[in-house]
């Protein structure tokens, strides 16, 4: 009788898997550098050109807003493609077959695509305060912000990712979502300058809390919503990666 493999620890099967993970740099290094760190800084400088003499609140918003952008383009659209890509080639159903727990993958995977993002994040975050002339006001909770405003994007990358039945329709789906996110509620645009309806859905949406908490840990000042910020973006990654955990399709 064959003798069953023993799983490795828990860590170590993270690690693992977030190395292999990482070695998707091979394929997604030209939509970072295109759509995840071009495409939010020429936004950033469009609309910065536009809005020179609307305030440093409408800076402070464009700010946020396409760093918001970066994130979306570097985790939810790689998360969803890679998931896909895994989904349709078989990869998925091979990773069932070792000792390793699907949760760990899935949050390997997060953890791989979170970590390729950061440089195309910190050139959106220099440029946008370089050219909107806004200073930067460091503050240590954006340890916690950023990785919370990634998990969150992330999970509806996952989502979307696992349940598409073709790359095709995930990438479709994804570049939906991407945009949607960034209109609904006060993104990279004003709430006083928005209809009533748009400025409320932002309160369902995790990418308004996302642009938020980035705009106070980065330009301040940090008040009392940014717990509702953090509170509401860990609520929803850990709800939503809960449910792309249960529907995966995970064949033993």
């Amino acid at each position: 009788m064959q003798a069953r493999i023993k799983p490795q620890p828990s860590f170590v099967q993270l690690f693992d898997l977030t190395l292999i993970q990482l070695s998707n740099v091979r394929w997604v290094w030209r939509s970072m550098l295109i759509t995840g760190t071009l495409a939010p800084c020429m936004s950033t400088v469009a609309l910065g050109i536009f809005a020179q003499s609307s305030g440093t609140e409408t800076l402070a918003y464009i700010f946020g807003g396409n760093i918001v952008l970066a994130l979306m383009f570097e985790n939810l659209h790689s998360v969803c493609s890679n998931f896909s890509y895994m989904k349709t080639m078989g990869t998925l159903n091979y990773f069932a077959t070792l000792p390793i727990q699907r949760s760990l993958l899935i949050l390997s995977t997060v953890l791989s695509f979170m970590l390729l993002s950061l440089p195309a994040v910190t050139a959106v975050l220099i440029l946008g305060s370089y050219f909107l002339k806004i200073g930067l006001q460091f503050h240590p909770l954006a340890f916690l912000a950023v990785p919370l405003a990634i998990l969150s994007v992330s999970a509806i990358g996952a989502f979307i990712g696992t349940t598409a039945r073709s790359p095709q329709q995930a990438n479709s789906f994804s570049t939906l979502f991407t945009f949607l996110l960034l209109g609904m509620g006060p993104v990279i645009i004003p709430p006083q300058r928005l209809p009533g309806w748009l400025v409320a859905l932002g309160w369902i949406s995790p990418s308004s809390y996302a642009a938020s908490a980035i705009r106070q840990v980065f330009l301040g000042p940090v008040t009392d919503r940014l717990a509702l910020d953090l509170g509401f973006l860990a609520f929803f990654s850990l709800a939503a990666f809960w449910i792309v955990d249960r529907r995966m399709d995970w064949r033993q």
